[in-house]
């Protein structure tokens, strides 16, 4: 019985002391596992740092890349805008510029040609008038003199037809009837003018005396055409209208 006894003490011993370590070892273990997680935050701790760092250099390097492109690439209104003051400075510029001048040239050209048409008018009415009376007068004792200057007032066809006239009819008859005749031009206007030619409507009163007779007068119209000959205005055409 005694060493029954003592067996059982002895394995009462043993577990008594077998226990304890067991103990340690869980508390042991429950410290290691208390540990872990603190090892494992701060790795997780120092990755997120990291990883912030990262970001924040990542988005630094894109708006400094954005400010870039920015810079080197304004925007399409920049661009029209440039466009617009090289065409406006190259092209509409000169253009507007070649336009006034030509419409400025045109301006005096226009001026000089109604001026030069404007004397053109005076002078050739002028030139008709006297040259319609010289046609139309004439005493017979002049009658050759007087028609031959009148003829140098003349020129083309006319020039010739109204030698041809005066030669074989108007100097004859007046020599042979006494005939003499006096023209006078109450009125007379342009028709157009321009300055080589001009056109010119003359009213004409000739009185014809036929010997001792009495004067007869008469009244008529006529279209008498000029050319500039030189510095002098020539009567081409004589057409009673």
């Amino acid at each position: 019985m005694s060493k029954d006894v003592s067996k059982d003490l002895e394995t009462d011993t043993v577990n008594d002391t077998v226990e304890p370590g067991v103990d340690d070892a869980g508390v042991a273990d429950k410290g290691t596992e208390a540990t872990k997680p603190t090892e494992a935050t701060e790795p997780t701790e120092a990755t997120e740092s990291t990883e912030a760092t990262e970001a924040t250099e990542v988005t630094e390097t894109s708006a400094v890349d954005e400010s870039t492109e920015a810079v080197e690439h304004p925007s399409g209104t920049a661009k029209r805008s440039i466009r617009w003051s090289r065409v406006v400075a190259f092209g509409l510029l000169p253009a507007l510029a070649l336009v006034l001048a030509l419409g400025a040239g045109y301006l005096k050209w226009r001026d000089n040609t109604v001026r030069t048409s404007e004397v053109a008018a005076k002078t050739s009415v002028q030139a008709a008038k006297d040259s319609t009376v010289a046609l139309l007068s004439y005493t017979p004792d002049k009658v050759e003199q007087q028609l031959g200057d009148a003829r140098n007032l003349l020129t083309g066809e006319f020039r010739d037809s109204y030698t041809s006239l005066t030669n074989d009819v108007v100097i004859p008859g007046a020599k042979q009837k006494q005939i003499s005749a006096v023209a006078s031009v109450p009125a007379a206007a342009s028709v157009s003018a321009n300055p080589s030619e001009a056109v010119v409507l003359v009213f004409v009163n000739q009185t014809v005396t036929v010997g001792g007779t009495a004067p007869t007068d008469t009244a008529s119209s006529v279209r008498v055409t000029l050319e500039k000959v030189g510095d002098r205005w020539l009567i081409s055409k004589f057409d009673p209208v």
